[in-house]
């Protein structure tokens, strides 16, 4: 399936394929559960920029690999590169305007994210 979506102000648009039942995981990491981000991840190829590229401001901090993108106008948080799958997009869930029809929330460790992150490493693979 396609979603559509956006930040809250819609200056930042973008389209994902995933499956009609999306398998999300809920991090506990400090970034994560303070901006009410719901990981969807997914290789490069199945994500779309379509609009608002110009409106994308890029946050680092640790190790500096993941990049979180927010949208300089509203703030808000769509979708980053991140450190477990560099090869793919993780997007916010909570984002979508289209809302997939079901989906599986999983608890994800982040507090202790060197000793978990392996579980995440598959998800960006292109079967």
């Amino acid at each position: 399936m396609i979603y559509q979506g956006s930040c809250h102000c819609q200056a930042v648009r973008f389209e994902v394929e995933a499956p009609a039942v999306i398998a999300a995981d809920r991090c506990n990491c400090s970034i994560c559960s303070k901006s009410g981000f719901l990981h969807l991840i997914v290789p490069r190829r199945d994500f779309r920029l379509l609009t608002g590229e110009q409106n994308l401001s890029t946050y680092t901090f640790n190790s500096g690999v993941a990049q979180h993108w927010f949208c300089k106008v509203c703030g808000i948080k769509p979708f980053y590169l991140p450190r477990s799958n560099p090869d793919g997009i993780d997007i916010n869930v909570n984002c979508l305007d289209t809302q997939p029809a079901h989906i599986q929330v999983t608890d994800f460790d982040g507090q202790n994210w060197e000793q978990h992150a392996h579980n995440l490493a598959h998800k960006s693979r292109i079967d």
